[in-house]
């Protein structure tokens, strides 16, 4: 698969028989200590940290694309080796392979301290306020954003905070900006996409749509697409939100992205539903169908920098063949990953 390797800017570029300076540029001392705002207040990180332990979702992405691996990850799904996607794999390089924790009651707190960590990073998640205090009282902890619904950070200021709590404030700004201009590049490339409606489902107790809260919404809009409207009227404060049978015609879109289990049983179910058969969507073949085991489902949900060039070069233009309306022209599937 194709991997962009995002180069952090800073590193030294003088010459020198040091071995180490080869290696990527440690946080700069001046950046510490670092202060960073948050949903229950603030933390101070002292200096720069060496054992971070993310217990968010996906913030292992903007380290390593920053040069760093953390020494424990939290999995969301997948069952990949440290819970780093193949997307990933170059930049933790000849790296130790993050040790993974797998919690299923919220975050379990005597294993992350048991790692001994100096920073404890959950920007990506629904960190509560009791499980921030035990951790915090122990270990620098960067929870949830102010003003961020849980499991709500965009990409770029996940990355910001990422980069402000190792020292890389500069480098992440970098990552971003680089990414920002692949964007650009893709809505130049596809001005079909100027203004159109679009939406990321699943099948979940009926049809659930990603609202403008969510990555996967907010991936569309920065493409160009429009969500339908009423949406986010629907999702309130949630990331999504199940349609009632009655709103079913919200996904007549002029692209519609479904993530599923089974690509050929779901597919068949879901143009077999009644409801749904009756929508241009449908008709128009307007839906592009992902399978959330694959490598393009799973970076179609897990959206950070290093997953967001192998996403605009691999589901774009499915979604480019797919807004033509045109039901003889087929939505190639991206290589099995």
């Amino acid at each position: 698969m194709t991997s962009v390797a995002l180069l952090a800017a800073g590193l030294s570029a003088c010459g020198s028989d040091d071995p180490t300076d080869a290696a990527p540029a440690a946080g700069s001392a001046a950046a510490f200590p670092a202060v960073i705002e948050h949903k229950y207040g603030t933390t101070t990180v002292p200096a720069e940290p060496k054992r971070i332990v993310v217990v968010g979702l996906v913030e292992q992405d903007a380290l390593l694309a920053l040069g760093i691996t953390p020494v424990a990850t939290t999995e969301w799904w997948g069952e990949q080796p440290g819970a780093i996607w193949p997307w990933a794999k170059d930049e933790l390089g000849g790296n130790p392979v993050p040790q993974v924790l797998k919690p299923t009651d919220g975050i379990e707190i005597e294993k992350v301290l048991a790692l001994d960590p100096d920073l404890v990073l959950g920007v990506y998640s629904g960190m509560t306020k009791e499980e921030y205090e035990k951790l915090s009282a122990r270990v620098p902890t960067v929870p949830e954003p102010k003003g961020v619904i849980d499991f709500g950070a965009s990409w770029q200021e996940l990355t910001r905070v990422v980069g402000a709590a190792v020292g890389k404030t500069a480098e992440a700004e970098k990552v971003i900006s680089d990414i920002e201009a692949r964007f650009a590049a893709a809505r130049q490339a596809n001005p079909a996409f100027a203004d159109k409606v679009a939406a990321v489902v699943t099948y979940y107790q009926g049809i659930y749509v990603y609202g403008s809260q969510d990555a996967r919404g907010r991936f569309l809009k920065d493409l160009g697409f429009r969500l339908p409207d009423g949406l986010d009227a629907l999702t309130g404060t949630e990331f999504g939100v199940t349609l009632s049978p009655e709103k079913t015609n919200l996904v007549d879109t002029d692209v519609l992205v479904w993530l599923i289990d089974d690509y050929a049983k779901d597919r068949a179910s879901i143009h077999a539903n009644p409801l749904y058969a009756t929508l241009k969507v449908k008709s128009e073949a307007r839906d592009v169908f992902l399978e959330n085991g694959e490598v393009l489902g799973a970076a179609t949900s897990f959206i950070t920098p290093l997953s967001l060039p192998y996403l605009l070069d691999n589901l774009v233009p499915q979604m480019a063949t797919a807004i033509d309306g045109d039901p003889a022209t087929e939505v190639k599937r991206a290589p099995r990953q």
